[in-house]
């Protein structure tokens, strides 16, 4: 058994999904811990209804009490965390929320995995772990002939998310370090995939598309991301869990970097290709806007180590990955239709407001 927080979530349902179907894993049940904010979605799931595998509980993980008594209810040999708010965009608008789940939920986490693991008996503590889920942002920017990140690279965030998943990633080790606490962290690229909330560019670029709207690119675009589809994301993440060494971080990339006006124009060449539009390329919907504050200029993975000690190496290229998402959006578009709420539709007025 192992507890997944945030697993309704776009890279937490990916995750639950790809752990019940892979033949290593799926005969390991899940509880999924989600509080079902905007970008959690129990639709993600669907097809785990009536599993006895899955066990959905709706929670925060800022409850210390919730959590103590799902430890002491399923005793989980793991948890994997990925709950976090991760909209750089929302964290600039509303900083606060960031704080509270990203810094104050994964302390309530860690104290109530801390009391978990002191009380297991010898052979169920040896192999308890705590694996926490982080991105490259916190890394900050680099320079365009910058090596990329490795997993010593100094800390730099420049934004308040990337700042409060800093915070959580330095719990994390002091967890390790003070207490003992078998800690394992991960350090992603950009995800893309299915079940990707449209606020974020490579699914907005698509929704937006589809309904002929404005394809709205920060400055120049020329801001350079390392793209990694979330399905590798999931391998790489059970390969940490499996083999990883206790105490260490790994850095999980898609050596994919790419800039974002270059995204842009794949996924419009692929939706010409896949489904045209009589009014004419979809690059004509392009439209550049003033750029955010703080933005990174280039985040690049160097994924050397989790190959070299754990044998992972992503299984997708760009092409192969981003026809896979673009196919999976035409395919999906009630999902697409159900997620788009009031809410979501105000959200991005809101924040590209004035910005053209």
């Amino acid at each position: 058994m192992i507890l997944v927080t945030g697993g309704a979530g776009f890279i937490g349902s990916n995750f639950v999904l790809d752990w019940l179907a892979d033949a290593a894993t799926r005969d390991e049940p899940v509880v999924n811990l989600d509080a079902l904010t905007y970008a959690g979605n129990l639709r993600n799931l669907a097809s785990l209804a009536g599993d006895a595998r899955h066990t959905f509980v709706h929670g925060d993980i800022t409850d210390r009490g919730l959590v103590d008594r799902l430890l002491a209810e399923h005793r989980p040999r793991a948890i994997v965390h990925f709950a976090a708010e991760s909209h750089v965009d929302r964290s600039i608008h509303g900083p606060g929320e960031f704080i509270r789940t990203n810094v104050q939920g994964s302390f309530t986490l860690l104290e109530a995995a801390r009391a978990h693991w002191a009380g297991l008996p010898g052979a169920e503590r040896d192999a308890f772990r705590f694996l926490h889920v982080s991105t490259d942002e916190v890394y900050g920017s680099l320079a365009p002939d910058a090596p990329a990140f490795t997993e010593d690279h100094p800390y730099e965030p420049n934004s308040p998310y990337s700042a409060s998943k800093a915070a959580s990633d330095h719990l994390v080790r002091a967890w390790h370090h003070t207490y003992g606490l078998p800690v394992l962290t991960t350090n992603c690229s950009n995800n893309y995939g299915p079940f990707h909330f449209p606020e974020k560019l490579i699914p907005l670029m698509i929704v937006n598309a589809l309904a002929g709207k404005p394809l709205p690119v920060y400055g120049d675009g020329r801001q350079i991301r390392d793209w990694l589809y979330v399905k590798d994301h999931c391998s790489g993440i059970r390969a940490v869990l499996a083999r990883g060494r206790v105490g260490q971080t790994y850095n999980i990339g898609g050596w994919n970097e790419q800039a974002n006006i270059d995204i842009v124009h794949r996924v419009c060449a692929l939706l010409d290709e896949l489904k045209p539009d009589p009014a004419g390329p979809y690059a004509r919907l392009i439209t550049h806007v003033s750029d955010r504050p703080g933005h990174d200029r280039r985040y690049a993975i160097d994924a050397r180590k989790i190959e070299r000690e754990l044998g992972w190496r992503p299984a997708e290229t760009f092409d192969t990955g981003i026809r896979k998402t673009v196919q999976w959006y035409l395919q999906h578009g009630d999902w697409v239709a159900e997620v788009q709420s009031g809410a979501y539709r105000e959200w991005v007025a809101r924040n590209y407001a004035g910005r053209a």
